[in-house]
């Protein structure tokens, strides 16, 4: 039967429809049409390789039975309450048991948003105003994470550059950015200020790894200058390990945010901490003035609960993490060995769970750090990979619990034809 509507098709359908032709997210040249297991096809039928799995909700892969079979069952059930549901509950409680810092669990429905609560928590916690965040640093879309998250002018710390417009200067003014990986410029910045609410950070900057002692030095820090600490684990929860970065790294934050594997693959997002920093949100325990506002439609959605539990369940199961850790390490070992066999200068940067390559002689330590010495270069081994059959973000490569041997033994092939095509240049 003839497909009625093709790529292009689409492509001309959203570009009327969708400013910049897209949803915002990826590249809007290609239109997914369906996923299953550890593959994806676009709207012409090419089939694909999913490294990028919706950008990192899809652990298990596309249509994982279990996971099916659990949001079948909830279907029927209802779809959504604005009040509690027992997969809600059921599923904070997964949390807590998990995650180290989370004595108790507030959801939302992304992981922008838990982010955003996260900050507005501190707030109300400490009585101060001013949030430190880094350079380079992702945490959603809020006015206070949209600064200096992707600066093109390099100006001096701890000056913060709105990342869009709309921002008003009231809002960098309360915002105060250091380097990653610099605790001596986080000391000073602590001691320079005392109305600092919280540090944010990603355990894992994108994919630039911490140095050693690095999240600790900051724990001290935090310690010392009666600031909390939050990390932002939408990225890390329940992929590092299964506690997420605070189980692998031995650091428990104050408040983390947790998003993306918790909903299975739907909109669900979560902020936990301790019981008495999260009464905050319970008005009768700290009265009108303390209270944190927060409600939301479709907040502990019984769908996503549902999803996010039997998810979260399969990755408890032993060996779930080496078996992780295994792909993402012959995934790495591949690239490296085809780049250094062609003399072409690189660096694998991340966890073997979450990674990518820069093509750099350089340490890749912090934003100014983290940069390719030929960006045409990335451009033309991402789009070698693609049109080989490997669909992966050009900047992160996420390893799955559905990659097979056969997946492998395609990748391995596309990163042939992408080194040899750098090569040729």
């Amino acid at each position: 039967m003839q497909k009625l509507t093709s790529q292009s098709e689409w492509i001309a359908r959203a570009q009327a429809v969708l400013p910049a032709g897209g949803f915002g997210n990826f590249d809007p040249g290609i239109i997914i049409s369906h996923g299953q297991g550890s593959r994806v096809w676009d709207e012409d039928g090419t089939e694909y390789v999913d490294y990028l799995i919706g950008s990192g909700p899809m652990l298990l892969g596309h249509g994982h039975p279990e996971v099916m079979e659990a949001v079948l069952e909830q279907l029927p059930k209802g779809m959504t309450f604005f009040a509690n549901n027992s997969k809600g509950i059921e599923l904070a409680e997964a949390i807590v048991n998990a995650v180290p810092c989370c004595e108790q669990v507030r959801f939302v429905a992304s992981g922008g948003e838990a982010d955003m609560y996260a900050i507005r928590l501190a707030r109300a916690y400490t009585g101060r105003d001013k949030i430190l965040k880094f350079e380079g640093g992702y945490h959603g879309m809020s006015a206070e994470a949209q600064m200096s998250l992707a600066p093109e002018a390099r100006v001096n710390f701890p000056q913060a550059v709105p990342d869009s417009a709309g921002i008003p200067q009231g809002v960098a003014d309360q915002m105060l950015i250091a380097p990653y990986n610099d605790l001596g410029a986080v000391e000073a910045l602590l001691a320079e200020h005392n109305d600092i609410a919280a540090i944010i950070v990603e355990p894992l900057q994108r994919i630039i790894p911490t140095e050693p002692g690095y999240l600790q030095g900051l724990r001290n820090l935090c310690n010392k200058h009666h600031v909390l600490l939050i990390f932002d684990e939408i990225v890390t929860g329940f992929r590092l390990a299964f506690g997420g970065a605070q189980e692998r790294y031995g650091v428990v934050p104050d408040i983390c945010t947790m998003g993306k594997i918790i909903g299975g693959g739907f909109p669900l997002a979560a902020l936990g901490a301790s019981a008495e920093i999260m009464m905050h949100f319970d008005k009768s325990i700290v009265g009108a003035d303390k209270w944190l506002m927060q409600l939301g439609t479709l907040s502990g959605n019984p769908i996503a609960a549902a999803a996010g539990l039997k998810t979260v369940e399969v990755l408890g199961r032993a060996g779930s993490y080496e078996r992780l850790r295994e792909t993402g390490k012959t995934l790495q070992d591949m690239q490296s060995t085809a780049l250094r066999e062609a003399g072409i200068p690189h660096q694998i940067c991340g966890d073997e769970t979450l990674f990518d390559i820069y093509f750099t002689d350089a340490h890749c330590r912090d934003y100014r750090s983290a940069q390719h010495d030929n960006p045409g270069r990335n451009d033309l081994y991402n789009n070698t990979l693609r049109s080989q059959g490997v669909f992966k973000s050009p900047g992160k490569l996420y390893a799955s619990l559905a990659i097979t041997q056969e997946d492998l033994e395609l990748t391995q092939n596309a990163v042939t034809q992408a080194v040899q095509a750098i090569c040729a240049t």
